[in-house]
């Protein structure tokens, strides 16, 4: 097995960040390839690893998967699979929901609320499709941690940190960005997940990046 992640700019590619963290997490060695956004030559070169021409890409040997969730499931097969996934049953099985649901929905708050690890934005005020969004993802982080990250122990969604986790990574960054209002829950949630090795690992990385101008938002 050798493992090969190719990412985008780490400060504002929240897909990348989702499969990054995931990989840290795993403990498994690989090369790392980061592919800066937004230049005349992006497009090409991610299409070097995947006709999808999207990032992340993991590629296995020969293996090449393309999607940050199916990377995710692939790490479960050919890693340690209860640093993914939780064990208990009905843990997994919430914790593929939520990240399923993350994978699909939550437009507004990616539309209107770019990542950006760098940046801090004092009194932002989020639109009503936001708000909605961001209220969805409150209910969903509550009921994970009541029903199962507190009865097994551990400050994340459901005990230990897991794919869930890093799923929501860029939220959590989005929420400390924009300033984002939370209960004692998330705001508990927050804290964890920013201190969590893989993730600050990750925005280190991402502030040590050169800004690109067409991605910064004011």
């Amino acid at each position: 097995m050798s493992l090969k992640l190719i990412v985008g700019s780490k400060n504002y590619s929240s897909w990348s960040m989702r499969a990054g963290v995931a990989m840290l997490h795993t403990g498994l060695p690989y090369e790392e390839v980061v592919i800066p956004l937004g230049q005349p030559d992006t497009h090409q070169e991610i299409a070097r690893y995947s006709a999808a021409g999207l990032v992340p890409i993991l590629i296995d040997d020969a293996h090449t998967i393309w999607d940050s969730l199916a990377i995710m499931e692939y790490l479960a097969e050919v890693g340690p699979a209860d640093r993914i996934w939780p064990a208990e049953h009905g843990a997994r099985a919430m914790a593929r929901s939520m990240s399923a649901e993350m994978h699909a929905g939550f437009g507004a708050l990616r539309r209107e609320l770019p990542m950006n690890c760098r940046r801090r934005y004092d009194g932002f005020v989020l639109s009503t499709d936001v708000a909605a969004d961001v209220a969805r993802i409150g209910d969903l982080w509550r009921d994970a941690r009541n029903k199962y990250g507190r009865p097994l122990g551990g400050d994340f969604l459901f005990g230990a940190f897991s794919a869930a986790d890093a799923m929501f990574a860029p939220v959590v960054s989005r929420f400390v960005t924009y300033g984002v209002a939370t209960d004692a829950t998330a705001n508990d949630y927050i804290a964890a997940v920013m201190d969590y090795p893989a993730v600050r690992a990750w925005v280190d990385s991402a502030r040590q990046e050169p800004i690109i101008a067409r991605y910064e938002f004011d």
